[in-house]
């Protein structure tokens, strides 16, 4: 609320009373209460309209989906995918030369010669699909996979493209996909939020809006979940009993339904509400979540959490746990990469290899490959892996040309990401690169065309699914976006 300040001061208006301030500032002091539960993260506040449908409650999709929940692998840091997914003989062959045609302005501009991939490449599966020596296990399950090669971005640097790859904008302050997913299907399990990330591996370059909820309802917004501490929700155990906790709510429901009476329904409080509801519901639903006891050693070796590499434990331990989220009805889980154990500076983005390139993706490879592989065979052993998706991709990809001699720059021109799970037609490749693996030539694929094949495969028509704000109806493709009919089953 605004307070006309020159009235307070203006002598002819006469002196504001006590009892003024408090009836004008009054509704403040309902969202003091809501922000000191928000920090606690354990109220359970009313809904003030009970006839109002719970904001978690599932919402018919517009048409049959393929999948239920969607896992997303974010490689974050810009993996090189001439050295992955796309093999490149052209760069072994003109090693040391100059590039044949223009470049375009890159991060740093200190941009060398063709670079030839340290690795080398091998046909896997009865699809035959090429798969980098980077990654053995997920090589294995080749025959499951459907890479798109021709992937653009239209950001060059971490912060922007973290935030248009998740959000189809290069500015903060709008929706995630994993928001959109969930404001369009929201939860089928009322104790654990329709949207979870685990961020064990920090928050990538841009901060926590990449996951935001932007302009949607505040609770859709990402909850966070870090499987490395003690606590992987803060606050989530109690710190006192039950009965004086439910008195404490109680109190601050009437609050709230006060609140709520003067604003006449304001959604981000009901928002902010709801979000306190399930807060406390999350007090046994989480804990019982990240317990681990109940799995098999061999679930566990599968994944690969026995690893002394503790990066790799941890990544696997997200990809277990990402198992367990959409066996719970979550809607979509995103993971986080570890920085790399020789170089904690890359916090955010530890795929990004301005130089060193072959130790740094050597690391990461060996940090996700088993663990993602894991997460597959153990999906498909468990009948969960028709109705789940699982996308994997970075922000952008990396040149075919060195920086620092033995490196690669930031390349959103063109580069691979690749779907698996329900209604996808594995062991496929749709579209290509040039020949030197620098633009995308052959069936130019966007953000928006990635984001409009997950959205079709989990039962919404991108360009039905909107909200109005500011005055026009927004949704996570903008304006854009096609189905990559090519990769469907």
């Amino acid at each position: 609320m605004s307070i006309n300040r020159s009235r307070l001061h203006a002598p002819q208006a006469g002196m504001i009373s006590r009892r003024d301030m408090l009836a004008r500032c009054s509704t403040g002091f309902g969202l003091v209460a809501l922000s000191g539960l928000a920090a606690e993260g354990k109220a359970l506040a009313a809904a003030a309209d009970p006839v109002k449908p719970s904001p978690f409650a599932p919402r018919p999709p517009h048409f049959r989906p393929k999948v239920k929940s969607v896992i997303f692998c974010f490689m974050s840091g810009g993996v090189s995918h001439v050295d992955t997914f796309d093999p490149k003989p052209r760069l072994k062959r003109d090693h040391g030369k100059p590039m044949p045609v223009p470049v375009r302005p890159t991060m740093f501009n200190q941009n060398g010669n063709i670079m030839a991939s340290p690795w080398e490449f091998r046909n896997h599966g009865q699809s035959g699909l090429p798969v980098s020596e980077l990654f053995p296990h997920i090589g294995s399950c080749a025959d499951d996979l459907a890479v798109i090669r021709s992937m653009t971005s239209t950001a060059n640097e971490h912060a922007q493209g973290n935030y248009f790859l998740h959000t189809g904008f290069s500015l903060a302050g709008h929706p995630s996909v994993g928001a959109w997913t969930s404001y369009g299907l929201g939860s089928e399990n009322q104790n654990v939020p329709g949207f979870v990330v685990l961020a064990s591996g920090g928050i990538p370059l841009g901060g926590v809006n990449i996951f935001g909820n932007g302009f949607l309802p505040a609770v859709h917004q990402a909850s966070f979940l870090d499987p490395t501490q003690q606590e992987s929700l803060a606050n989530i155990t109690p710190r006192e009993s039950d009965g004086l906790q439910r008195k404490r709510l109680s109190f601050i429901e009437r609050l709230d339904r006060r609140h709520l009476a003067r604003l006449q329904g304001d959604e981000q409080v009901e928002s902010a509400i709801h979000n306190y509801e399930i807060a406390y519901r999350m007090q046994s639903a989480v804990p019982d979540l990240m317990d681990l006891r109940g799995e098999s050693d061999s679930t566990k070796e599968l994944y690969g959490l026995n690893s002394p590499v503790r990066e790799k434990a941890e990544y696997a331990r997200q990809c277990l746990i990402a198992r367990r989220l959409v066996e719970r009805g979550v809607r979509f889980v995103e993971l986080t990469c570890l920085p790399r154990p020789s170089d904690l500076g890359q916090i955010g983005n530890p795929w990004d290899q301005h130089g060193v390139l072959k130790a740094g993706h050597s690391e990461m490879a060996f940090q996700v490959d088993q663990p993602i592989a894991g997460l597959i065979k153990d999906l498909k052993a468990r009948g969960l892996f028709d109705e789940t998706l699982i996308v994997w991709a970075g922000e952008f990809g990396r040149t075919p040309f060195a920086q620092s001699g033995d490196g690669r720059d930031h390349n959103p021109f063109g580069f691979s990401v690749w779907l698996a799970g329900g209604g996808i037609k594995g062991g496929t490749v749709h579209g290509a690169t040039d020949d030197l693996g620098y633009y995308a030539v052959q069936d130019v694929c966007t953000v928006y065309d990635l984001w409009a094949t997950v959205q079709h495969l989990i039962g919404i028509d991108h360009e039905k699914l909107t909200y109005r704000f500011g005055g026009r109806d927004f949704r996570l493709t903008d304006v854009h976006g096609q189905v990559v009919k090519a990769v469907l089953a």
